[in-house]
């Protein structure tokens, strides 16, 4: 095996943004994230001081999602949501890019709107991903967006919400690393249900990825390391 438990573990940020999820259910999927020991828990917005709390001390970062999930709010707003997120112990942050905004080729409002969002987070020390939601984007734009991310310090490029019309696909996971430059990661997110799928991913350069399914790929992931 090339990898170890830790390594992909740490890849997967456990996502907890189902908005039908109840607290106790939130609750326990917090214990699942500490359980595992995975990378991060991202959560709904208005659990994350609780969500903090409980991840004091355990490795295990708490995240939330800005202008979640169709980045249409107004700049303003997502600074807003990113503030009160760092406040409540937010140390990584997945913020959706306006879509429409990028659609219509307003690139300068669209640079501003995440260089706001990043120099507001980056400023507490925490860490931002942004959100392309590529299902509805086409090739130039999820390239400009890669650029634009290198020029303004995002930590990550993130392919989707994982409630668009589609997910991560291989192609487009290639086009994004191969655009981004080398100090920006890349997340994939929608559709990571597998071990197989999320070593698939890692094998393009891909470091973390959003599931809900961490459970079941973990402890394949364990199985396989045991028979090996």
């Amino acid at each position: 095996m090339d990898y170890t438990y830790a390594e992909l573990a740490k890849m997967i940020d456990h996502s907890l943004l189902g908005p039908v999820l109840t607290d106790d259910e939130l609750e326990r999927g917090i214990q699942v994230a500490i359980d595992y020991a995975v990378a991060s828990v991202c959560i709904k917005p208005y659990y994350l001081r609780r969500c903090a709390e409980r991840l004091a001390e355990t490795g295990v970062a708490p995240s939330t999602v800005i202008g979640f999930p169709h980045g249409g709010h107004a700049t303003a707003i997502k600074v807003a949501e990113a503030r009160e997120a760092l406040a409540d112990g937010g140390i990584e942050l997945d913020c959706v890019v306006n879509i429409g905004k990028v659609l219509s080729g307003d690139w300068d409002y669209v640079r501003r709107d995440i260089q706001a969002v990043t120099e507001c987070t980056h400023a507490r020390g925490a860490r931002i991903k942004l959100i392309f939601e590529n299902c509805y984007l086409q090739d130039p734009h999820k390239v400009r967006l890669c650029e634009l991310c290198g020029e303004l310090g995002v930590d990550w490029v993130k392919t989707s919400t994982g409630y668009g019309s589609g997910g991560a696909t291989l192609d487009d996971l290639k086009l994004m690393r191969r655009h981004a430059p080398p100090h920006v990661q890349v997340k994939a997110a929608g559709g990571i249900r597998t071990l197989d799928a999320l070593l698939e991913v890692r094998a393009l350069g891909v470091t973390r990825a959003g599931a809900t399914r961490t459970v079941e790929m973990l402890e394949e992931c364990r199985a396989r390391l045991q028979s090996a």
